[in-house]
């Protein structure tokens, strides 16, 4: 479907992202079907390929519905468990308006001004400048934030950052994500499983050319002899298909769920330049997280889920986010923001700032005030001729000095009075 404004495209995005998670579901049964390959294998060795093909075909329809339960059951336990995991990584706790006045006061001004259920808060004792948003239903909703966050970003930056998570949770982001990363889960813990057992049963294959779970099928005969010769290679190519499919739907498990984050995160800045008004504060506080983001000992799944995720791989593939300045230059083009460029946070320009504060030890120190009869008499320039006789260091030939422009004009003023 066209998208043409921000709700379409919000729209359209949630209409691909359910094609995406039934994708995913998909390769759950493309598993299946490998594994039934690899276990008619074990079964008996001494088949043609077609044999194996066909038989994996009927074993995948017998356990469909199997598979099928197993996976709505993952998904169920994580619906309840999976904030508990994901604080036990983190080490994430809730706070209150009492211990973070600031920032409960920042989420909550934004919920009531946009009519939003407020989520629940949670602070990570982290350096990193990082936060994220999770859950999947009201209840669960919650939002982290990391307190080096807190620390680098002013009141106007962390508004946006968390009008971005609030876009994630309004947007339904959180959901898709965390269910996009549960099916990936089951896909890459069983093709883990399945590698595992088609390398035991490569390395029990020993002598005579075949696999150990067949040899003791096979008859003395000249025709199972023939068919030896041929079943060995058909059982060869079949683990080949077998392991093709699994690396399949594991790359492929993968490349979806980065597509699920990387399409989100535009709309998500573009929301919360909705929420705040203010699409400077989203730009400057990207450009301060910008390659700040990492959380030491975060798994990957909880990467993929924060503002901004450091983690890269090979071509920007597997780069679960887009890059902060293509994200900049959205904001500038599409909300007429302003880029000031990559920004250092204040402790990192403190060294040199205390630097240009301190007064220079080389130079001569600042001549004293002298202090006369008739007030305080300005230190005189070294290059000024000396004052004549009967004359205080501040009283020229000619009157009184103003130290910057000279003589004063008007009446002349002398020791005991004014002088016509």
């Amino acid at each position: 479907m066209a998208a043409y404004g921000l709700y379409t495209h919000i729209a359209s995005n949630k209409f691909r992202s359910i094609l995406l998670l039934a994708g995913l579901f998909l390769l759950i049964y493309v598993l299946v079907y490998a594994g039934a390959l690899v276990a008619e294998v074990m079964i008996d060795g001494g088949r043609t390929a077609d044999y194996y093909l066909s038989h994996a075909s009927r074993d995948l329809v017998s356990a469909f519905p199997w598979a099928t339960i197993a996976a709505v059951a993952w998904i169920v336990i994580a619906y309840f468990f999976h904030q508990k995991m994901i604080d036990a990584v983190t080490g994430g706790e809730s706070v209150t308006r009492q211990q973070q006045p600031r920032l409960y006061n920042l989420l909550e001004n934004l919920c009531i001004s946009r009519g939003i259920p407020m989520p629940k808060l949670k602070v990570m004792d982290s350096p990193a400048l990082n936060a994220f948003a999770t859950g999947l239903n009201p209840r669960q909703y919650s939002i982290t934030v990391t307190t080096g966050l807190l620390k680098a970003l002013n009141d106007q930056e962390i508004e946006a950052v968390l009008g971005h998570e609030l876009t994630h949770i309004k947007n339904g982001d959180v959901q898709l994500m965390v269910v996009a990363v549960i099916i990936a889960g089951v896909v890459g813990f069983f093709g883990e499983l399945f590698f595992r057992l088609f390398t035991n049963l490569s390395w029990s294959g020993g002598s005579g050319g075949g696999w150990s779970s067949s040899s003791s099928s096979r008859s003395s005969s000249s025709s199972s002899d023939r068919d030896s010769k041929g079943s060995g290679g058909g059982a060869i190519i079949v683990i080949i298909i077998a392991v093709a499919l699994i690396m399949l739907a594991w790359l492929l498990s993968q490349v979806v769920k980065l597509a699920l984050s990387r399409s989100r995160e535009f709309l998500a800045d573009a929301g919360s330049v909705e929420l705040t008004k203010n699409p400077d504060a989203m730009i400057s506080a990207l450009r301060k997280i910008e390659n700040r983001g990492e959380l030491p000992g975060a798994t990957s799944a909880v990467m993929e889920l924060c503002v901004d995720n450091p983690r890269e791989g090979f071509a920007d593939l597997f780069a679960t986010h887009p890059s902060v300045k293509s994200r900049v230059d959205a904001l500038v083009k599409y909300a007429g923001g302003h880029d000031p460029g990559p920004l250092a946070l204040p402790d990192e320009t403190s060294d040199a700032t205390e630097t240009q504060d301190q007064p220079s030890v080389s130079g001569d120190p600042p001549p004293p005030v002298t202090h006369g009869p008739w007030g305080d008499t300005p230190p005189a320039q070294p290059n000024n001729p000396p004052p004549l006789p009967g004359t205080s260091p501040a009283q020229g030939p000619l009157g009184p000095l103003d130290p910057v422009q000279g003589p004063l004009q008007g009446p002349l003023q002398g020791p005991w009075g004014r002088h016509r």
